[in-house]
């Protein structure tokens, strides 16, 4: 397999229409590592969005779809793997492609018995409300797949976040139903849930589903007790210009069954996803757009207090580009890696940083 060289630092990026001039010139962000990963020259043009994992190894594995545009039936799911302690990402390659139909939304997770999953969404349509959830399973690695398995047959079936392992060791996967033929919105009943596989009997069970007043989709979910969940989710509706775009949240008392209704929340959402995990530290850290219009700043918060208050927070992208569809994890190395797309959905960057740039921060 070939390789290149993936990671250039923002002094030689300096296509796009951010102020990077200003960010290198910052001494509060030289704690914050931010790296070109994929642009447009590397396979499928389109790169929207792409997801992370650490594998078992200490190998970071990157998996993103690609292909002519959103909803171009030539789109297929790549792979890439940057091995530890290495700084070179392996040349894209296709791990899931359903012929003549899209494949996009692609989750990437090693489980605690060793397998990697691959989620991913399928279209068997022209919309997302036509869509299906899909599965490969890889046992050495992400070297090989699996045949895909499908894990929900509802037509408007749809995934895109990354799973948590309960207190109890069953998963818990964030999905949602998408409706509505509008490429340009999504309809009021659109509704996030959560799937639980049980890894010893290997069954899918669904949980309730979480209403709210425009609609909801792609959920973010944590555990803080057996029983206490929360989630944090992006808000439904169109794209037009409105001073009433919050991101959603929704509470569940009982291990992850049922969901409370969802409300919005004081974190302003441009209809664009966020991501939502539980630190090392026991912190909880959120990834989103502070906006309401556009997918910019980009922006880290951290609550010390189990999401009770959100003390600490950093802009650490902003300007007139784009930083759309954060991704987060926290390596075993403690650092903090967050994923996301830029430069019209054509390139994929990567900040790394420690928690204390967050929490230390006096930006």
């Amino acid at each position: 397999m070939s390789r290149f060289i993936g990671l250039l630092t923002l002094s030689i990026f300096t296509c796009t229409t951010i102020a990077f001039a200003q960010i290198e010139r910052n001494p509060e962000r030289d704690n914050i590592e931010t790296y070109r990963v994929f642009g447009p020259e590397h396979p499928g043009l389109y790169k929207h969005p792409a997801s992370i994992t650490e594998l078992a190894n200490g190998d970071l594995y990157i998996a993103y779809y690609g292909g002519a545009d959103e909803y171009a039936t030539d789109t297929a799911v790549y792979g890439s793997r940057q091995k530890k302690g290495d700084t070179l990402w392996t040349m894209p390659e296709v791990i899931a492609d359903t012929p003549d139909h899209g494949d996009g939304n692609p989750v990437i997770w090693q489980a605690p018995d060793g397998l990697v999953w691959l989620f991913y969404n399928n279209i068997y349509g022209t919309t997302w409300s036509d869509g299906r959830v899909l599965a490969k399973i890889s046992k050495d690695g992400a070297m090989t797949w699996s045949d895909s398995i499908v894990i929900n047959f509802e037509r408007g079936s749809m995934v895109r976040g990354q799973p948590i392992v309960l207190n109890s060791g069953e998963y818990l996967l964030p999905l949602y139903h998408e409706t509505g033929g509008d490429t340009e919105m999504t309809a009021s009943d659109t509704m996030s849930y959560f799937m639980r596989y049980n890894p010893k009997d290997k069954t899918w069970t669904e949980s309730s589903r979480i209403k709210s007043a425009n609609g909801n989709l792609q959920a973010q979910v944590v555990q803080i007790d057996d029983n206490y969940l929360i989630a944090y989710i992006r808000r439904g509706g169109n794209f037009l210009p409105t001073e009433h775009g919050y991101a959603i949240r929704s509470e569940s008392r009982d291990g992850g069954h049922t969901w409370s209704e969802g409300v919005d929340t004081p974190f302003k959402n441009p209809n664009s996803a966020l991501d939502f995990i539980k630190l090392k530290s026991g912190n909880l850290l959120m990834v989103y757009n502070d906006n309401m219009n556009e997918r910019t700043p980009l922006t880290i918060a951290i609550s010390t207090d189990n999401d009770k208050t959100w003390a600490h927070s950093r802009n650490i992208l902003g300007g007139d580009n784009t930083f759309a569809y954060p991704y987060a994890i926290q390596r075993s190395d403690g650092k903090i890696c967050i994923i996301y797309t830029t430069n019209a959905r054509t390139t994929i960057m990567m900040s790394v940083f420690n928690e204390s740039a967050i929490i230390e921060s006096k930006w």
